[in-house]
């Protein structure tokens, strides 16, 4: 059943363009203005978060935008004091829009006496009055079911396939989709299956944690344009390196489809000097200047697909709409022509 109030919006300090870009795409969907609540989200002294909400909240639904990028550990504890803030403050309904969900790699024992930090930071976030979670393109689904609350996850595929049509229009029988490892079939298969393209599989070995010590292709690349798809690229070593293993098997070009830009430590040197045309990533996590300077960094929005979900959890319609991307389409109008 729809609500009589107006779907409200707040945000940490984590990614606040993002914020406001959701906040203008809502504006257009609505026909009215929708804007961030006024609040102000700062540091003591001693860097412990102070947060004050200066608008009447009460029985409103609000949103807290707030990916848990890196800084991880400031931007969760804005996230949580957020939501302690607003529930004390009678708010009717509290949803996490995370477009980046932090600690998601911790999210099994991986060896004896390890956390499972996905699993804490849910009960956290639980306890602190969030009702709800809306993500993006989780690293391991079953986080979902860490939660005892709702969780849509949203996913980048369909944005990448829509841009993958509109730049690859005169050659998209020579397209290879390519998952970086295993673990990413299932991730690759569904692009693959969207833009009508054949999957292949870099099979990698490590030697030690954070070293590659050996790839293997498997799947016939020689002459194909490879797009590799992953959920996360971080310190883009793995990457860079899958990239230079396809144009040796034969491939004519390589372009990645990552969805969360981490882009750390020598990240944005590597891409630079790979063998990659492209990185397109999206903007679930604020790209710094080094990213939008790096020339072949390319950076799709995500504003409108969570604009839309947005409205739709407000208006008790479905998420799981947003999963087509032919659905996608009208919702980024002006972006990509048919």
């Amino acid at each position: 059943m729809p609500h009589l109030n107006e779907p409200k919006l707040i945000s940490g300090n984590a990614n606040q363009p993002l914020a406001h870009a959701v906040a203008r795409r809502m504006s257009m969907h609505r026909g009215i203005e929708v804007g961030l609540v006024d609040a102000r989200v700062e540091r003591f002294n001693d860097g412990e978060i102070f947060v004050e909400v200066y608008e009447n909240v009460r029985g409103e639904d609000m949103y807290i935008i707030q990916p848990t990028s890196n800084p991880a550990n400031d931007n969760l504890m804005e996230l949580l004091i957020i939501s302690d803030a607003l529930r004390r403050s009678s708010a009717g309904r509290i949803t996490a829009v995370i477009p980046y969900f932090g600690y998601a790699r911790q999210d099994r024992r991986s060896k004896a006496r390890t956390p499972i930090t996905a699993k804490l930071v849910a009960n956290m976030m639980v306890e602190a009055g969030i009702e709800r979670v809306l993500t993006l393109d989780l690293h391991a689904t079953q986080i979902q079911g860490f939660f005892d609350i709702p969780v849509d996850n949203l996913y980048a595929s369909p944005i990448f396939a829509l841009d993958v049509m509109h730049n690859f229009k005169g050659n998209r029988d020579d397209l290879m989709v390519v998952s970086p490892d295993v673990g990413g079939v299932a991730r690759a298969r569904d692009l693959a299956q969207r833009i009508g393209a054949p999957l292949s599989i870099v099979d990698k070995r490590r030697g030690k944690p954070g070293e590659v010590a050996e790839m293997t292709v498997i799947g016939d690349v020689k002459g194909r344009t490879c797009l590799i798809v992953d959920d996360i690229v971080d310190t883009a070593g793995t990457l860079c390196k899958a990239a230079e293993v396809l144009m040796e098997h034969g491939a004519t070009e390589v372009h990645s489809y990552i969805t969360h830009g981490v882009l750390s430590g020598p990240a944005i040197e590597r891409v630079s000097k790979s063998v990659m045309k492209n990185l397109v990533i999206t903007d679930t996590i604020e790209a710094t200047d080094a990213v939008k300077a790096c020339p072949n960094i390319r950076i799709v929005p995500t504003a409108p697909m969570f604009g839309q979900a947005i409205l739709n959890t407000w208006n008790g319609t479905s998420v799981s709409s947003l999963f087509d991307h032919k659905t996608l389409g009208p919702i980024y109008e002006g972006m990509y022509s048919a």
